[in-house]
């Protein structure tokens, strides 16, 4: 690509690259938004932020197939099931990913806000916040995109996601933001990707242990997200003005 096409592109106002961007690419397969978005758009200027959880290995292989070195971020909560860190190891095995970087909470702020491990039990906000939110921060400098698995199926808010957003300063990519169960489902056989193993226990969404349970039939995919509280996102995806003030 021209270097001179790559500026020129960075240079758009974040609202007419968006525009173009969700008009070009709102019907395209997320093979093309993901090749066209890490080779075109932000080329070594993107990242994948991944939970290694039930659904990620479909996004996981499909950025595999366009460069399986592209930075990939994990959040290594200190709480995720054991099952998902076996899981991680797998699928970085089987798919050859070369740029998985986990990230873990800052240790002085836990031993500060969280010395026993427990502040889920109190204020999952401010667990979010610690273990997650802050950490993605300076995870995320020097990257002027990221990819997210997030998909319409989800419900609440993710309903109307767009294929490309902007947010907090950095453009968020959806590749999958159109896809149902049955795709995800069909793309793992097909493949013959592992599965996450909590899956098969009723688990279609995982996040950390003390704040995930199995999912009844016919209930909402993310029900076992924070079961019982009026919460049904971490923060990643919130805009920091709305965030929680927990600190």
């Amino acid at each position: 690509m021209p270097y001179g096409d790559v500026i020129a592109r960075n240079a758009e106002a974040p609202e007419i690259r968006l525009a173009r961007l969700n008009g070009e690419l709102r019907d395209a397969s997320a093979q093309t938004i993901l090749r066209v978005s890490m080779i075109r758009e932000w080329p070594e200027r993107m990242t994948y932020v991944s939970s290694f959880g039930a659904e990620s290995v479909a996004m996981l292989a499909l950025i595999a197939d366009v460069d399986p070195s592209l930075p990939i971020v994990f959040l290594d909560t200190g709480m995720h099931f054991p099952q998902t860190l076996d899981h991680r190891d797998e699928v970085i095995d089987r798919l050859g990913l070369t740029g998985v970087r986990s990230i873990p909470p800052s240790e002085t702020e836990r031993k500060i806000l969280d010395p026993k491990n427990d502040l889920w039990k109190t204020d999952t906000d401010a667990c979010c916040a610690l273990r997650k939110v802050r950490p993605l921060e300076p995870a995320l400098e020097g990257f002027s995109a990221w990819i997210t698995g997030r998909k319409r199926f989800h419900g609440g808010a993710r309903m109307s996601l767009p294929v490309f957003e902007f947010a907090n300063g950095r453009y968020k990519i959806n590749p999958l933001a159109n896809w149902t169960p049955e795709d995800v489902d069909l793309m793992i056989k097909q493949r013959n990707l592992p599965r996450h193993p909590l899956v098969e226990q009723g688990y279609p969404s995982i996040g950390c242990w003390p704040c995930t349970k199995p999912v009844a039939e016919g209930e909402d995919v993310r029900a076992g997200r924070w079961a019982g509280q009026n919460k049904t996102e971490c923060g990643l995806h919130v805009d920091k003005n709305e965030r929680p003030r927990v600190f």
